[in-house]
C-alpha cells in the first residue's frame, strides 16, 4: 500500500471474497437492520401484497415480480441477495449472504433449505482472532432445490437442474441436471419436457 491509499473497510473485504472481522461495527449494524426487517417481513404474512413487496424491496439487493418467501425466512445482511422473478421459498429457508446470492427467475426452493456463502479459515488461530470470508453462490433460471438442501460456498447451479432434497451441494452443477446426494453429484440431464 502507498501514502495515501486507504485501507479497505471489514465490508470491503467481505464482498471481495477476502478474510474480514465480522465484528465490525458497520456489518453489525448491516446485519441488525437485516434482522429488523426479517422480523417484520416474517410477522406479517397478512399485509398488503405491496406491503410485502415494499419490505422485500428494502431487504434485498434486488428482487423480481411475484417473490413468495414462506416465514420464517432467514439471512445475515440481505443487500447481497438478488432474486429474479417468480421465486418461491418454502418454510424455514436460510440465506448466509456475506458474499453474493444471485438467484435467477422461476426458481423454487423447498422447506428448510439452507445457502451458505460463509465460509471460515481453517486454522484455528485466524478464526480464534473472528475471521471469515464468503465466496458468491449463482442459482439459474428454473431451477428447483428440494427440501433440507445445503448449499455451499461458491457453488454454480446451472439453469434447469433440480437439486434433490437432502443434498448437500459442494461443486459446481451443470446446466439441466439431475443432482442428489451428499456430496450432490449430477445423476442424470434433465429432459424440460417431462413429468
Amino acid at each position: 500500500m502507498t501514502f495515501g491509499e486507504m485501507m479497505p473497510t471489514e465490508k470491503e473485504k467481505m464482498l471481495r471474497s477476502e478474510l474480514y472481522n465480522a465484528a465490525d461495527p458497520q456489518l453489525v449494524s448491516e446485519r441488525r437492520r437485516a434482522r429488523d426487517l426479517l422480523r417484520q417481513l416474517n410477522a406479517t404474512l397478512e399485509t398488503t401484497p405491496a406491503g410485502r413487496q415494499a419490505l422485500l424491496a428494502e431487504l434485498f439487493g434486488a428482487v423480481g415480480d411475484n417473490v413468495e418467501l414462506q416465514p420464517p425466512f432467514f439471512c445475515d445482511y440481505g443487500r447481497n441477495i438478488t432474486l429474479g422473478d417468480n421465486v418461491y421459498f418454502n418454510f424455514n429457508c436460510s440465506i448466509l449472504d456475506p458474499a453474493p446470492v444471485r438467484i435467477g427467475n422461476d426458481v423454487m426452493f423447498g422447506p428448510n433449505v439452507q445457502i451458505y456463502t460463509a465460509t471460515h479459515p481453517l486454522g484455528h488461530n485466524k478464526r480464534r482472532i473472528g475471521l471469515e470470508a464468503g465466496r458468491p453462490i449463482t442459482i439459474g433460471d428454473d431451477v428447483w432445490v428440494g427440501g433440507g438442501a445445503i448449499i455451499c460456498p461458491g457453488v454454480t447451479i446451472g439453469a434447469g437442474s433440480a437439486i434433490g432434497a437432502g443434498s448437500v451441494v459442494t461443486t459446481d452443477i451443470p446446466p439441466g441436471a439431475l443432482a442428489v446426494g451428499n456430496p450432490c453429484r449430477p445423476i442424470r440431464a434433465i429432459d424440460p419436457h417431462q413429468d
